[in-house]
């Protein structure tokens, strides 16, 4: 509802509408990831031209390669944000490979020394190592289709399979989510936590379910954690943060009523992205509550503009062409 403010009020047309709103989820960020690195032997020395394999595990199977220049360096960037398996080789050096993950925006590092210690998998791991992978993708396709009963079946699967797969987990955590399961949801992402400590995504998850159940204190505690681990969030305020995380903690605050807090969250998202349509529309919002509805319209035709067919395209159309008037 739109609250009082200096002693302002909004007109009553416009209370009716955002009266209605619902919130919507925070807007997919418009970026990608990067993975850089070095191979060095076991000697310390760099190796030129060693093979950097980097296979996207979640949904379909990608594979990208590159190789390293003489000073053993590597990068590739272009990458979505997921679970990947990068694998750096050299015949006669050897080879090794290591599991990560690619945030937007960010740069994740791997840096391999190859040696003939590290000798391939046996043929059991090699099986186990297929069959994980196989139950992750069905686990994704599964949840995908809405089908959290069967994600869940899978990914719990996965988690047996391999007892440190953080990405198991959080998996878990959201398709429990969906099931409004928040106890299970809630123990599933702390796990995956717990197995890799720095992982925003899953701070993000319990932000999200402590919002749904009205626990704003925790939400805000989870969403500053999510925010501090992009690199930066709200405490900075600065370019390079988690903007996804810090419009989550605008919601959270929104949520909670705490509208002149949410507010300087939207403001500060758009400092760091001003393209984050989601923001600008909440920004809006903000704006009427304030009584300034010329700036709420310059926010929802902002906002038109960059999500044309948004989730609250529809309501902003609607609250500019009242705002018009």
């Amino acid at each position: 509802m739109i609250r009082r403010l200096n002693g302002r009020h909004a007109a009553a047309s416009v209370c009716a509408l955002v009266a209605a709103l619902a919130l919507a989820a925070p807007a997919a960020a418009q970026s990608t990831g990067m993975v850089k690195g070095l191979v060095r032997d076991d000697k310390g020395q760099p190796v030129d031209a060693a093979k950097i394999t980097i296979e996207f595990v979640e949904g379909v199977n990608r594979k990208q390669e590159t190789k390293t220049n003489k000073k053993g360096e590597f990068v590739q960037i272009g990458l979505q944000s997921g679970a990947y398996k990068i694998t750096a080789e050299k015949e006669g050096i050897g080879s090794q490979q290591f599991d990560a993950r690619v945030r937007i925006g960010q740069a994740t590092e791997v840096n391999f020394v190859l040696s003939g210690k590290n000798a391939p998998p046996n043929k059991e791991d090699l099986a186990k190592g297929a069959e994980l992978k196989k139950t992750f993708e069905d686990g994704v396709a599964a949840s995908r289709a809405g089908n959290f009963d069967e994600a869940i079946a899978q990914f719990n699967h996965g988690a047996e399979l391999s007892t440190t797969c953080a990405d198991c987990y959080y998996n878990l955590g959201y398709a429990y989510s969906q099931k409004k399961e928040y106890d299970k949801a809630e123990a599933s992402y702390k796990k995956a936590i717990e197995i890799k400590p720095d992982y925003g995504e899953a701070y993000n998850g319990l932000a999200n379910i402590y919002n749904a159940q009205r626990k704003f204190d925790e939400a805000a505690a989870a969403s500053t954690k999510a925010a501090e681990l992009g690199g930066g969030g709200a405490a900075a305020g600065g370019g390079g943060g988690n903007v996804n995380a810090m419009y989550n903690q605008g919601v959270i605050l929104w949520n909670a009523g705490k509208i002149p807090e949410a507010k300087k969250q939207f403001e500060a998202v758009l400092k760091a992205d001003p393209n984050h349509a989601e923001s600008h529309y909440q920004l809006g919002m903000a704006l009427v509550n304030e009584g300034n509805l010329a700036g709420a319209a310059t926010e929802f035709e902002t906002y038109l503009k960059l999500s044309p067919d948004g989730p609250n395209s529809a309501t902003a159309k609607a609250l500019v062409a009242q705002l018009k008037k």
